[in-house]
């Protein structure tokens, strides 16, 4: 089993290093028949490699819709917002697919596992898309399931793993590429509290080791974690601090 993690008082903060996400004045509309919905409006923010960031919000506090921008799933409507130094907004489609392949870690609350692959293959994907040979996938890939504690699950399917299990796949797969970023999408939401805690501490052991991780979730619990909490209302960045060293 993992180990527990420090208590809050004695927990590490390591020093941020480059920046990695730089976002000035970004908005966000959409258009929903006549009305104007204003997902976003003017956030600032700015994450450093390192980091370990929990974005929290009530629904329709535009969470998702910043956690979409974040992964370069979506694009703002105004505004600017540059990874790793250079404007998304500039991208071609094919240079925002190579970000989100090679430099952005999702990990989602559904696990989002091939069914009918076993562990290792989940894992190799994004190594098979950014063209890695087969001898390199496979030593990636086994690395990375031992880092979550998995080494002897490689060859289990997902129907054969617990949730809990499944979530750790999820993670390998999307540290294998050794990216800029985790980005965490309510990664306990289908777990109980128990193997949901179990995560969080592996989560702990991930930023440790040097990983920057931004978890997007409306647990409390679950942000106290991070380092760094940002709370959205109604498209706007309500606070932003450290939690409780």
């Amino acid at each position: 089993m993992t180990p527990p993690s420090a208590p809050a008082s004695a927990r590490i903060v390591r020093p941020a290093g480059a920046l990695v996400i730089e976002i000035e004045g970004v908005t966000k509309l959409y258009k929903m028949g006549e009305e104007t919905i204003h997902a976003l409006r003017g956030i600032q923010l700015k994450i450093r490699r390192n980091e370990y960031l929990a974005i929290m919000g009530p629904s329709g506090s535009g969470k998702s819709t910043l956690m979409n921008m974040l992964g370069c799933l979506d694009t703002p409507t105004a505004g600017r917002y540059e990874f790793n130094g250079k404007s998304v907004a500039v991208m071609t489609d094919d240079e925002l697919a190579e970000i989100r392949n090679r430099e952005i870690g999702f990990v989602f609350q559904t696990f989002n596992l091939l069914p009918r692959s076993d562990a290792l293959h989940n894992v190799e994907l994004p190594l098979i898309y950014a063209g890695f040979s087969p001898s390199e996938r496979r030593t990636r890939a086994l690395k990375a399931l031992d880092n979550v504690g998995l080494r002897d699950r490689v060859h289990h399917r997902p129907n054969e793993l617990s949730g809990g299990q499944r979530q750790r796949v999820a993670i390998a797969r999307a540290l294998v590429n050794t990216p800029s970023i985790i980005l965490a999408d309510e990664p306990t939401g289908n777990l109980d509290s128990r193997t949901g805690e179990e995560i969080m501490e592996l989560f702990e052991q991930l930023y440790d080791q040097g990983n920057t991780i931004i978890v997007v979730t409306h647990e409390e619990d679950i942000a106290r974690h991070a380092r760094r909490i940002v709370r959205l209302r109604d498209g706007l960045i309500e606070s932003d601090a450290a939690t409780a060293t």
